[in-house]
Order: C-alpha cells, then sequence, then structure tokens
C-alpha cells in the first residue's frame, strides 16, 4: 500500500561527507568514517540517509559539479566502499539516498569536454549558442546566472557560448536532447541496482529551458527563469523517469530540490507520480533581507500561514529547517544564547510533527550552530568567492562587506560534525581539517549530550522514536488549530489516535490556549507543567488529544 512506503514512516537523515567523520586522518570525511558511525544513526532511530554527492568532481561547487557519474571521489573511498556502506545500512534496517545532480556537469566531465567538437553528438548534450552582436561577442540572451554573473560563457576554442545557470564550470545540459534523458536514466539505474533506496535530485525543477528568450526577472536572482522554471517539458521528463525506472522499483523513492516552486506544480509534481515529494524554500525565505545578504526577525503568525499553507495545499511534504545550503536553524529561528536548548528542541518538534517526511542535517541533532564571524578569506565556499569579486567593485565599509560574505558563506553549516570534545571534536584525528571546527565543541558533542539526559539529542531520540511508532505523526491527518501571535498548533490524527503539538515560537510567555489545558503530555522540552496558565519561552509540547 502507498502509505506503508518507508518514506512515509521514517526520517532522513544528511549527511555532507566531507564532514561527517574522517576514518583515516586527512581531515576530509569519507564513506569508511560514515559506516563507522551506523550504530549511532540506528540508535538514534534513522531509516533512511541521503548522501550530499560523492562522484568524481573537481569540487568546485563541492561534489554539485560532477565529473563522473560512475566513480567515486577518492577523498571519500571507493566504490567498493560505497558497496560496503549499503550492505551495512541495510543490515541495520537504514536504506540509503543519494544526491543526483543533472541540471548541469562539471566542465572537466567528458561530455562537456567531446561537446567542443561541433561535428560531434555530445556537442548537443550542452547549450551551446552563437552570441549576438555582429561579432558574436555578446551572450544569446540577457539570462543571469543563480551564483552571480551572467549565464553564458564564451569558448573561444569553440567559437560559441554555453549555457550555465550557476558557476561557469557548471555547464547546462540539453534536456531537449533525448540522449541526455536515456544517459541519466542509465545512471539511475545503475545505482538501483545497487541497491539505493533512490535520489534527492538537485534543481530538478529547473532542467527544461523551453526557450531562449530574453528574461524579465531580477538579475540578482536569476533572470530568464520564466523560460525554464517548472515548465511542462520537465513534468514530462520526471514522469517518464518514473514510467521507465522508477516504476521497476516500487520500493524506492524521488526527491526534488524544487526552487520557487507553487502550490499547482508542487500538486502536479505529486499528483502525476513525477515525484514522492519535493522542498520548497517558502520558510526558508521568511527571515532574508537585503538579497538574502542579512536576516530579519520572523514574524511566527507568517511562519504559522506559510507552514500551513503547504501543509494544508499538497498530499506530502518535504520537511526541513537545514541543511548543507542552509544556515543552522537555531542561530535563524531559535536563541542560540539564552536559549540554545529549548529553541533547539522546539525546532526539532516543529520539524518533525508536521505531515510529511522530516529531514535532520547532521550536528542538528545536537544544536549544532554556524560558525563564528570569520575572516571571508578562509572560505571554501565557491559562491562567497563569486559575491566577494563583485563587491571589490563598491565602496562599501569593510566590516560590511565582510557581514555580507558570512551570511551567504556556506561553510557555516558544513563545520565538521562535533563527536566529542577532543581533537577536530572527533571528526579527525588531524588538527588540520578542510574546514575549521567550531570553537564551541566542549559543550555541542554527540559524547557530551549522549551522557546528559536533558540534551538535544536525547530530546530527539525520544521524539524520532514516538514519530517511527506513531501512525498520527507518520501518515496522520494535519488539523490546524487557531492560535494567536507566537503560539502554533495543529492536531494529528490517525483511527482513534489524536495528538497535539503546541508550541511557543519565541521568548515571551503567551497564554496556554484552552484546548491544550488538562491534555496528557507526551513529550515537552520543560519539566514540569507550565505555571500560571502560560507557556515558557520557545515551549514545546506534544499532547495526546
Amino acid at each position: 500500500m502507498e502509505n506503508e512506503r518507508l518514506f512515509r514512516h521514517g526520517v532522513v537523515y544528511q549527511i555532507y561527507p566531507r564532514s561527517f567523520c574522517d576514518s583515516n586522518g586527512d581531515g576530509i570525511g569519507d564513506l569508511p568514517g560514515i559506516i563507522s558511525k551506523l550504530d549511532y544513526l540506528q540508535n538514534l532511530g534513522i531509516k533512511i540517509i541521503w548522501l550530499s554527492p560523492i562522484y568524481k568532481s573537481p569540487l568546485m561547487d563541492m561534489g554539485y559539479d560532477v565529473a563522473d557519474y560512475y566513480s567515486i571521489h577518492p577523498d571519500y573511498g571507493t566504490m567498493e566502499d560505497f558497496d560496503r556502506l549499503l550492505e551495512e545500512a541495510k543490515k541495520r534496517g537504514i536504506r540509503i539516498v543519494m544526491d543526483l545532480v543533472v541540471n548541469h556537469t562539471s566542465d572537466e566531465h567528458e561530455w562537456f569536454i567531446r561537446s567542443k567538437d561541433k561535428t560531434s553528438p555530445y556537442h548537443d548534450y550542452y547549450i551551446w549558442r552563437k552570441g549576438r552582436g555582429e561579432d558574436g561577442m555578446e551572450p544569446p540572451n540577457n539570462w543571469t546566472s543563480q551564483f552571480t554573473g551572467p549565464a553564458w560563457s564564451y569558448d573561444p576554442e569553440v567559437g560559441e557560448w554555453y549555457l550555465h545557470l550557476f558557476s561557469k564550470k557548471q555547464p547546462d545540459l540539453n534536456w531537449h536532447n533525448p540522449k541526455v534523458l536515456e544517459e541519466v536514466e542509465a545512471i539511475i539505474d545503475f545505482y538501483m541496482k545497487k541497491g539505493v533506496y533512490g535520489f534527492r535530485c538537485d534543481v530538478i525543477n529547473q532542467i527544461y529551458k523551453e526557450s531562449l528568450e530574453d528574461g524579465i526577472g531580477n538579475a540578482a536572482s536569476g533572470r530568464g527563469s520564466e523560460h525554464y522554471l517548472m515548465k511542462d517539458g520537465n513534468h514530462r521528463i520526471l514522469r517518464q523517469i518514473h514510467d521507465d525506472i522508477f516504476a521497476k522499483y516500487p520500493d524506492s523513492v524521488m526527491i526534488g530540490e524544487t526552487f520557487n516552486v507553487d502550490l499547482e506544480n508542487g500538486r502536479r509534481f505529486l499528483e502525476n507520480q513525477e515525484l514522492d515529494m519535493f522542498f520548497h524554500f517558502d520558510l526558508m525565505e521568511l527571515d532574508k533581507a537585503m538579497f538574502g545578504a542579512f536576516h530579519k526577525k520572523v514574524n511566527p503568525e507568517v511562519w504559522k500561514k506559510t507552514a500551513f499553507k503547504w501543509q494544508e495545499g499538497v498530499s506530502w511534504n518535504a520537511n526541513y529547517l537545514e541543511n548543507h545550503d542552509q544556515l543552522r536553524s537555531i542561530n535563524r529561528f531559535g536563541d542560540p544564547k539564552r536559549y540554545w536548548k529549548e529553541s533547539g528542541k522546539m525546532l526539532a518538534m516543529f520539524n518533525l510533527c508536521l505531515r510529511g517526511t522530516p529531514f535532520v542535517y547532521e550536528g542538528q541533532e545536537i544544536g549544532m550552530l554556524n560558525l563564528p564571524m570569520r575572516d571571508p578569506a578562509k572560505s571554501k565556499d565557491c559562491v562567497s568567492w563569486m559575491v566577494a569579486d563583485i563587491l571589490k567593485k563598491y565602496p562599501f565599509p569593510k566590516w560590511f562587506k565582510r557581514r555580507i560574505l558570512n551570511r551567504i558563506d556556506r561553510d557555516h553549516e558544513r563545520a565538521p560534525m562535533q563527536w566529542n570534545d577532543g581533537v577536530s571534536a572527533g571528526f579527525s584525528t588531524s588538527k588540520d581539517t578542510w574546514i575549521e571546527v567550531n570553537e564551541n565543541k566542549s559543550y555541542i558533542n554527540v559524547e557530551a549530550e549522549k551522557a546528559d539526559p536533558d540534551s538535544i539529542l536525547n530530546f530527539y531520540r525520544r521524539l524520532i522514536a514516538i514519530h517511527n511508532e506513531s501512525e498520527a505523526l507518520c501518515t496522520g491527518e494535519f488539523i490546524p488549530l487557531e492560535t494567536k501571535g507566537s503560539v502554533i498548533a495543529w492536531k494529528r490524527k490517525s483511527g482513534d489516535e489524536e495528538l497535539i503539538v503546541l508550541l511557543n515560537f519565541g521568548k515571551g510567555k503567551p497564554k496556554l490556549p484552552a484546548f491544550a489545558k488538562g491534555k496528557e503530555t507526551l513529550l515537552s522540552n520543560y519539566e514540569g507543567e507550565s505555571k500560571n496558565g502560560k507557556l515558557r519561552p520557545f515551549e514545546a509540547c506534544l499532547l495526546k488529544a
């Protein structure tokens, strides 16, 4: 039955392999390191692991620039290591989801290298065009990259321009060419035959460029997106991949990263069996100001309205609060100074009690925080480099540029996992790690939190255990409850099982809603009953209805 599929009954744990666990002391996380932590993940209650890219890559964009889909990057190990990971995970009842990056490849991929020969069939694997102007030295259209700057680069060897919606080292594939679909289906089938559970598909709602006409959108956010976001051709391709490949593997999952998705297209992705679930970005955009360079305080009423729109608007959600591209959620939506533990637990209950599949990013379960403000020159993030080059052209004060770059630098959420308070937080035996370890490892680490019954880690364990055993939380109805101010609440119901999720999304002490009074508490992030009929700062309660 549809409701019995694993992704409807389990929690997904995202691993950023470079930062999870280093087995050989080179300061870089790897596949044997992940294998060594499978017991930890099993004990946490995880059923599915999503791996960020592990393919061979020049790592300009840390693996989201694939040079060979059939090879494992040597930093992470070998294909034999990957096969062993699949086997060891399966022994523990854990399935593996891979990252699939097929809007673009690396410019070092063999396909792209061969595409520079205009007589080669690979030339049509990418979007090559002659330039505008008498000399052809103007881009074919006015589209801009989502990584800043123009979306076209000129190759003098070819005498043409190629499209890249991201970095110039990430040329876009031409999905009008049926050979591209054949290649991608072969890649998917190769890993499905190995026993992979499915794929998280990177920027999958923009692979099909309906036309190459000039765009009218904002240059800062990707001008031209009206010609490639969620086009009919995109929907047709995803449905065909389902029919050709995933129909052969009914015990599988297809997850889409879908920037700027709306309800209409979201429903279409699900109802037409194109995707099993997708990530929207609406909650992640609520705290952004000034082109995302600064953050603002989130209004709980707006947060609630946004979350409930998706809960009621589509049949299944991919629920998340942080990942490899998003700053740590306690820094953004909680209070890392006064209420680090309380707000971390409240956000956990929010994420795991919505209808849909919950995603937990490595370290989220111990309340990991962003790296402190740092010299932008230390960044390993290609987006930070590109923005830094742009900022050089403007006479902004140095502190202002530093702040902007620290806000957009994805290194902050990619710092090594904190296992203990020892050398490199137990991530590696080497003091020289690919990104520095957070200074707060002394109190935010797995070992310390295991020993503390009141820790964020132990709260996650209890919450995940409840989630996995509760049909109401896994597949039950989502019923919004009326609240005011910073209070957010909803009911989950399946048969006779009814649960109320009650959250105080702020530092104030609002009144306890009447519907929550006298109810039995299954789990709370505070000890004892709330006093004076008021909720405490960032209080979270799971109640029997």
